[in-house]
């Protein structure tokens, strides 16, 4: 039975979205969630037999949407999308950037060329995909109103924040998602009432990216390493972006929303609780001892 949804069926009635990377996974949900909420979607990727299945699965349930292969490395292929979404649809609303590539890897193995590649999906083509958007999205452009722009959502990570181990690449490329998603915040909100934002997953059960990054194979006791761990779904993303493409997020620009249930903050407790006040203990005895820190009317 499908969880009901904190937001009314009709909250996009009349949108329509190009979601990139959304034949599968979290991107394919924030699609299916969108139409399911009176959007029209579009659905960007290389895999042609991958965007057929996710197309038709949208449509199984009557919801309207249309599958264009491409690949957002390619500035040709980016602006032959947003075309075609336009010349579909009529307008564009909605421009989410999911495209991604990601592997686990250490500094000393991964090639230029490997750590290039990721740069070129993640960061090159969020920018050439907002880039050929521009026209379509600022105000008065194809279908808007003389002073209402669209959204454009940055799917990112929170890797970069601290450090992460055999991340480098999507470090890097996550980092300069978030200068774009910035930057073109204060830019084009300015000159085209462009809204623009972004989302940092965490782990999510039944993708692809938890399949690479956190497979069963990497052993009992690594996860338990991070005490908020905890994998969400597919759903938890796909309603961030409903709120950002709501009315109810038109006042969030240039911001990246954490949905990654704490995690970016995790790491071991090195101290349990019951030793901690042991050793509070210990510590006041010593000082008290000591005389040092205890307040001279009580020596």
């Amino acid at each position: 039975m499908a969880t009901e949804s904190p937001f009314r069926a009709d909250v996009l009635r009349g949108k329509a979205a190009l979601i990139t990377g959304g034949g599968s996974g979290i991107c394919f949900e924030i699609a299916a969630q969108l139409a399911r909420h009176g959007a029209h979607v579009a659905i960007m990727g290389r895999r042609r037999e991958v965007l057929d299945k996710a197309v038709a699965a949208l449509r199984s349930e009557g919801l309207r949407a249309v599958g264009f292969q491409g690949d957002v490395r390619n500035q040709e292929d980016a602006a032959r999308v947003l075309a075609s979404t336009v010349e579909h649809f009529g307008k564009l609303d909605i421009l989410v950037n999911g495209a991604a590539g990601n592997f686990l890897a250490s500094p000393e193995d991964l090639t230029p060329k490997g750590f290039r590649t990721v740069l070129e999906i993640d960061t090159v083509g969020t920018y050439t995909m907002c880039y050929e958007a521009l026209k379509y999205l600022k105000k008065g452009g194809p279908g808007r109103g003389p002073s209402t722009g669209g959204l454009i959502i940055n799917i990112s990570a929170t890797l970069h924040y601290t450090a992460a181990w055999y991340q480098i690449h999507v470090s890097a490329a996550k980092a300069g998602v978030d200068s774009i998603t910035r930057t073109l915040a204060l830019e084009w909100g300015t000159d085209y009432e462009i809204r623009v934002n972004g989302i940092a997953p965490g782990p999510i059960g039944g993708t692809p990216g938890l399949r690479k990054l956190a497979p069963d194979e990497m052993g009992k006791g690594k996860r338990e390493m991070m005490p908020l761990f905890k994998l969400g779904e597919t759903r938890d993303i796909a309603m961030a972006a409903l709120y950002l493409a709501s009315d109810a997020g038109k006042y969030v620009n240039g911001t990246t929303l954490v949905v990654d249930g704490g995690l970016w903050l995790s790491h071991p407790r090195h101290i349990p609780k019951e030793e901690v006040k042991e050793l509070s203990k210990v510590i006041e005895k010593k000082v008290r001892a000591s005389g040092v820190g205890v307040p001279s009317s009580k020596l």
